[in-house]
């Protein structure tokens, strides 16, 4: 019978090792490192996150118990005190450039699927708040009885992955990550009100990129033209009710110059609940129809953050230093990389199952087989009796207590 890896082997095969090995010379991570090395801590807390351990202690023992299954992946079981000290001090920046370098390859191959006319992409900004607990006081204390972390992201919502990340305290504002990153000239940027910065709103202009946002119901518009057109007045999911093209506020508080000073457009869009949003975008030709598209597609980074919270382990930590919680949100965002594209190679089989195309259901389905030996194309279908190992094909049963 021809032998079959684990279904954690084949997902971890995915792996850039040779760009991991990289890093990990740049960072010196295993300099002097004499138990558990890089790959050994990476290896584990991705089985943490794929296995859903709730702790140090559940990753321990379930690497322990299925130790015959990790010698082809080269590591050994990590106890919880040896893990537990390497991700308080191995550097999480190396998880950190891993996630960035998997998700530009992911998106890579994504893209050349793609039709020419969306390939310069759509980049939506968000971020979500991860409770801590009071352990973490010292670097994430928002406020007297809550202590919190920030998962900053720029998500691909053609791709459905994130491009980006980023790990700060809660009380860090959304817009100073997102100044940092390096803008993608010519592409579509789509965010909320917590992005309101009309300096940054003037470098993606500049860049030539699109962007659409909403503005504050304080925030006054000098029009400039006012449009009309019956064939934009219905969106799929709002009632458009203007459509408007002026100039913001020339000055700002302390009689600051207002740098976004080119002509910006605002369409009010009347959504189901009865709320009205007023639409803003430095796109002045495309249909207002299309512009409120793109601000609905907003949507699935916040049910990218949904899935995430609800399949991977981010919810409980196992470590309370800064550190430690940023490797673990950066092995989880590695996480969810893997088994998007091992569905996505799902996609490209002819018999794919309706389990197997359904993302929550593939990653249940990961979790329960993921030290079994068997092809992941086949985790929705029965298992042949004793396929994992032919040598149980010669097994046999001796009765006890029969009194002879």
């Amino acid at each position: 019978m021809r032998h079959q890896n684990s279904v954690f082997h084949g997902l971890t095969k995915q792996l850039p090792w040779s760009q991991f090995e990289r890093l990990v010379a740049k960072h010196k991570a295993d300099h002097r490192v004499r138990r558990l090395d890089s790959k050994s801590q990476l290896l584990a807390l991705l089985f943490g996150q794929l296995a859903g351990a709730e702790s140090l202690r559940e990753i321990e023992t379930g690497l322990l118990s299925h130790g015959n299954r990790l010698y082809h992946l080269g590591v050994r079981p990590a106890a919880r005190s040896t893990l537990a000290d390497a991700n308080a001090s191995r550097p999480w920046t190396l998880f950190a450039e891993l996630f960035a370098v998997m998700a530009q390859q992911a998106s890579r191959t994504t893209r050349r699927k793609l039709s020419p006319e969306i390939v310069q992409g759509t980049h939506i900004l968000d971020a979500t708040k991860v409770k801590l607990s009071g352990l973490s006081a010292d670097w994430a204390r928002f406020s007297k009885n809550h202590c919190a972390a920030k998962l900053h992201v720029v998500y691909d919502p053609h791709a459905a992955l994130p491009l980006r990340a980023e790990v700060t305290s809660d009380k860090v504002n959304d817009i100073i990550p997102a100044k940092a990153w390096e803008i993608a000239s010519g592409a579509t940027y789509v965010f909320d009100m917590a992005y309101y910065d009309f300096a940054w709103w003037a470098k993606l202009d500049a860049q030539g990129c699109r962007f659409v946002t909403r503005l504050k119901r304080h925030t006054k518009l000098i029009e400039l033209e006012r449009r009309e057109g019956p064939q934009d007045q219905h969106s799929g999911h709002a009632e458009i009710l203007s459509d408007r093209v002026g100039l913001l506020p020339r000055r700002l508080a302390r009689s600051r110059k207002n740098p976004m000073a080119k002509p910006v457009r605002e369409i009010v869009l009347l959504i189901a609940t009865g709320k009205q949003l007023r639409v803003v975008t430095n796109d002045l030709k495309a249909p207002a129809r299309e512009i409120a598209e793109l601000y609905k597609q907003r949507w699935q980074v916040e049910l990218f953050f949904k899935w995430i919270k609800q399949n991977l382990k981010i919810r409980h930590f196992l470590g309370t230093s800064e550190n430690a919680v940023r490797i673990q949100l950066f092995v989880a965002l590695i996480a969810f990389l893997l088994l998007r594209a091992a569905q996505a190679h799902q996609d490209n089989q002819a018999s794919k199952s309706a389990a197997l195309a359904q993302p929550r259901t593939f990653a249940r389905l990961i979790r329960l087989n993921l030290m079994h030996r068997r092809h992941i194309n086949t985790l929705d279908r029965p298992q042949t009796p004793h396929a994992e190992d032919p040598r149980q094909l010669a097994w046999s049963f001796t009765p006890t207590g029969t009194g002879q």
